[in-house]
Parts: C-alpha cells; sequence; structure tokens
C-alpha cells in the first residue's frame, strides 16, 4: 500500500493483489482478468507471487503450484500484458523472516526464486529481487529487531487489536514501507523505462495514466 506514496501525480497506482493467492488460484478465481482488460499501453505491471505457489501443506493444497505451472502461470502474465502493449516486471517474493540457530537470515524461496529469473531471461523481462534483498535487511536488522516489521503488537499497543497480534509473516505499516523503498530503489538501480524518473518522496494525488498494476 505505500508504494503508490512514493511516485508524482502522473502516476496512478491500482492494487489489485489478493491475499492467499498463487498464480493457479488467481487465474482460477478469475482475478487476472479485470486486471489484463483494465490494462492500456505504456502501464507497467509488476508480477509478484511464490508464497502460496509453494505451500505443500495438506491445508495449503488448493492453492499450491508445482515450479514448471508457476513458470508458465507467469509467462502468460507476461505474454497478456505485452498484447496489450504494458510493461511486465517480475518481482522475486519477499522472504519470510527465519533465521538459522546462527542467527543468520536463512534463504525461504530457492526455487520459485529461481523460477522468476529463469522466466525473467526468457522473456526478456527485469527482475526485481525482493527475496534477497529483504533477506539482507533481515540480516542487517537481526532476529531481534526484525520483529519492528512484522504485525506483532501487544494488547496495549494497538485498538484494533485489544488481545495483541503475533503475526510474523505479514508486514506493518513501517514493514511495508521499507520492502515499498527495496522495489522502488531497484527500479532507480535498474534504471526501469521512465519510472525511476517518476519517484517522489511523499504523498501523491491519484490521476490518469500510466497506470502500475
Amino acid at each position: 500500500m505505500p508504494f503508490a506514496n512514493y511516485f508524482d501525480q502522473s502516476v496512478r497506482v491500482a492494487n489489485h493483489a489478493r491475499g492467499g493467492r498463487s498464480t493457479r488460484t488467481f487465474l482460477s478465481e478469475g482475478l487476472w482478468k479485470p486486471v489484463a482488460d483494465s490494462m492500456q499501453a505504456g502501464d507497467y505491471v509488476f508480477i509478484q507471487f511464490g508464497h502460496n505457489d509453494e505451500a505443500k501443506e495438506p491445508q495449503y493444497a488448493a492453492r499450491y503450484t508445482s515450479v514448471p505451472d508457476y513458470k508458465t502461470n507467469l509467462i502468460k502474465f507476461i505474454t497478456e500484458a505485452r498484447d496489450r502493449k504494458a510493461i511486465p516486471i517480475l518481482v522475486t517474493p519477499v522472504s519470510r523472516r527465519s533465521f538459522d540457530k546462527d542467527g543468520k537470515a536463512k534463504e525461504t524461496h530457492v526455487e520459485y526464486s529461481a523460477a522468476v529469473f529463469e522466466v525473467g531471461t526468457q522473456m526478456n523481462v527485469p527482475v526485481i529481487d525482493l527475496d534477497k534483498k529483504s533477506r539482507e535487511l533481515y540480516q542487517e536488522m537481526g532476529p531481534t529487531r526484525v520483529k519492528y516489521l512484522a504485525m506483532e503488537v501487544d494488547s496495549a499497543e494497538h485498538p484494533n487489536y485489544p488481545r495483541g497480534q503475533k503475526d510474523n509473516t505479514h508486514f506493518n505499516e513501517y514493514g511495508a514501507r521499507r520492502m515499498a523503498e527495496i522495489v522502488l530503489n531497484d527500479i532507480k538501480a535498474q534504471h526501469i523505462s521512465d519510472l525511476e524518473n517518476r519517484i517522489v518522496h511523499g504523498m501523491n494525488a491519484p490521476t490518469v495514466n500510466p497506470q502500475v498494476k
């Protein structure tokens, strides 16, 4: 959500993300169709999946997607975006916050992040490695301080969570801003088209094209 606040008024961000969806369920539930139908020439389409695709536990069987199918689905998103003259950008899944016994941040998306790079190379699409760079941030902060990025609050800290919240999967506002900044910095580092020139600090009012989906 904070991602939109870093662009100037020439950019409108359309957030089509849905929690708990894999590439497979995003397609099967019809969530991709309105994204594809609303694309216009010159729009940027940021594509990030992986957490739910790789969930092999029995309770998540409905969303699990094998690596080959994951790659096929990413290629479908890219192809349909390009058919509409939009500009696809791949983003590896943000790292899970997990450390080994020595306090080293674990690599948690080995197969799926590698698959993103394989598709990026095959389809000549820019790849932003949020997996690696978020893991580097976790390592810098360490196992104790990294919790300040997450939805972890005590019972007296926030009126929306009177019983407290111990969620080590999702980010709080600060954590979300740090992840957005990683993506934005990589847009600049890779000189992704003219989008880098539209990045500013502070709030922006939604206007017309180009869109970031």
